[in-house]
């Protein structure tokens, strides 16, 4: 008998953001592999006899390999159990779920995709920054301040990141800010372009500080911001300052 894999996105920090479906589904899985980024409070949905295997990243700190992830998952498929891979976001959103569908298919395997709301959109809407609006941008782009570390430069050329891309979301950036401030200056970008920075979003803990692209370091740094982090840099990020927050 052949299991199924679900990639589940459970929203960001708030438990009440996953869907009906992807909560449906993690109350019926026989194994349940959780990410860092999915709220702990959501394994308490979980059947009592569930398997429940941590494979989160925290920084440096593996869990799980990402390749001991895929063993898995196909090992579980293939004892006919069906897996819960929850992920916080959307599993295809900067979270590796097309990498591990991609390998669950190419092992036969039977697997499923269950959206979920990405904190790039939701995390900044929380603190009262839609990253569109028809006054200030008709664009936003998402981009990652983190590369897999088997590279030797970055793949992002944030000096081509200037001009005609709109709102700029910024994930796990928080550690390179001063690099991609630096890129964006060097690419024609006003230093004095507001800016925010959103610290553990949709979480009781959340913190939202508004800046500079040329600020974006020293503001981490003095305020002690820590990751999980969203940057927002583009006009949209000043409205805060009327619609203040929005949880």
């Amino acid at each position: 008998m052949s299991g199924k894999v679900y990639l589940i996105g459970a929203g960001p920090g708030d438990v009440g953001l996953i869907t009906v479906k992807g909560l449906k589904l993690l109350q019926s899985a026989d194994v349940v592999m959780y990410d860092a980024l999915s709220s702990p409070e959501l394994l308490k949905e979980c059947r009592p006899d569930a398997e429940l295997i941590d494979a989160g990243k925290r920084g440096g700190d593996h869990h799980l390999h990402q390749w001991e992830t895929n063993q898995l998952l196909v090992k579980y498929a293939n004892e006919g159990k069906t897996v819960v891979r929850l992920k916080g976001g959307d599993p295809f959103l900067f979270g590796r779920g097309a990498e591990e569908a991609e390998e669950l298919r190419k092992a036969g395997t039977e697997v499923h995709v269950v959206p979920g709301i990405s904190a790039g959109i939701a995390v900044p809407e929380l603190a009262g920054i839609p990253v569109t609006h028809r006054d200030h941008a008709s664009l936003v782009t998402f981009v990652t301040g983190h590369e897999k570390g088997d590279r030797n430069s970055d793949r992002i050329d944030w000096t081509k990141l200037v001009g005609g891309h709109g709102t700029l979301v910024i994930f796990m950036g928080l550690g390179s800010a001063q690099s991609i401030s630096d890129g964006l200056i060097t690419g024609g970008m006003d230093p004095s372009t507001p800016a925010a920075i959103i610290s553990k979003g949709a979480t009781p803990q959340q913190r939202t500080v508004l800046t500079t692209v040329r600020d974006l370091a020293r503001i981490i740094a003095e305020q002690q911001l820590e990751a999980p982090g969203l940057m927002v840099v583009g006009s949209v990020t000043e409205l805060r300052r009327t619609l203040g927050d929005l949880a």
